[in-house]
């Protein structure tokens, strides 16, 4: 295994300039969803606006339709054909795909269930996309696509893998790490042998790319909470979608996901802390990454 150079600069984005439009900073499709986790579609989908995305639609099955669309009235939605589960239909990966082309990034994964036809239809519609679009694949993504061996996606291709340490182990196939060392071992063979960006989440997530690892500084306990992968994975997207490239993308996400925790810990403790705090946090966050305000001290 070669070596991985140590990152520990966070990117920034470039400055917005003052005759942009909404088309400046891309449009993701945030494919995710089923029948009792709408919230993980809302979730994704407000990230991906709260990160400075111009446009996002969320893709999810006709029947949480108006729950994901009531929940937040900035992005768009579009209601895909279901099964009687409440999951996406198989029948549905033509019109995806044909809404993905239309996309700078796409985001999948989140609350999509792991049916029999669903994972096929991840898989499908993962291995039909466009080469040049970017993806970040979480949560059920990732299951679909499990063993990894069985089912990689193409090297070279523009994508994030967003697990936590259990979906890492189903993902490659090896046991959960022991040692943070050997966490880091695992997470860097992968991405070498794979030759994709892996964020593997937990305390101090690791980002790497089979180059460079980053090991991320922001965060704390009351973040391992339902639906805050659910956050990061919108925001990575719309990273994505105003043109970083993945492993700038995952590292600025990770960073700027971390403070956010922390600025809502600040305010709310660890115990009480939800992912919806995140949202709310996410814009001091990022003006703390801008420069236009300064750090609190915590």
């Amino acid at each position: 295994m070669a070596e991985c150079q140590p990152v520990v600069t966070v990117p920034g984005l470039p400055p917005r300039p003052w005759e942009a439009h909404k088309g400046y900073f891309g449009t993701v499709l945030v494919i995710a969803g089923s029948r009792g986790m709408a919230g993980a579609a809302v979730l994704a989908g407000r990230a991906a606006l709260r990160s400075g995305a111009g446009l996002v639609q969320v893709a999810c099955p006709s029947d949480i339709w108006d729950v994901v669309a009531s929940a937040y009235p900035v992005y768009t939605t579009w209601g895909i054909p279901l099964q009687s589960d409440g999951t996406f239909s198989p029948q549905a990966v033509e019109q995806l795909m044909a809404q993905c082309e239309k996309a700078d990034a796409v985001a999948i994964g989140p609350g999509l269930g792991r049916r029999a036809d669903t994972i096929a239809l991840t898989r499908r519609l993962l291995s039909g996309l466009p080469p040049q679009l970017p993806v970040v694949i979480d949560a059920d993504g990732l299951y679909a696509l499990s063993p990894y061996a069985e089912h990689a996606l193409p090297a070279g291709r523009a994508i994030v893998l967003t697990p936590h340490a259990g979906e890492f182990a189903r993902l490659s196939g090896w046991p959960k790490p022991q040692s943070e060392s050997e966490r880091q071992e695992q997470v860097v063979r992968f991405s070498q042998y794979y030759g994709h960006v892996v964020l593997l989440k937990g305390a101090n997530t690791l980002v790497c790319d089979g180059r460079q690892l980053y090991r991320n500084s922001t965060g704390n306990p009351g973040m391992a909470t339902g639906g805050s992968g659910d956050v990061l994975t919108g925001m990575i997207a719309a990273l994505l979608g105003q043109g970083l490239a993945p492993f700038p993308a995952a590292v600025l996400a990770a960073w700027v996901h971390g403070r956010a925790g922390d600025l809502a810990a600040a305010h709310l403790g660890w115990t009480a802390l939800t992912a919806t705090d995140l949202l709310d946090f996410l814009p001091q966050a990022w003006k703390e990454r801008e420069g236009r305000l300064p750090s609190p001290t915590l």
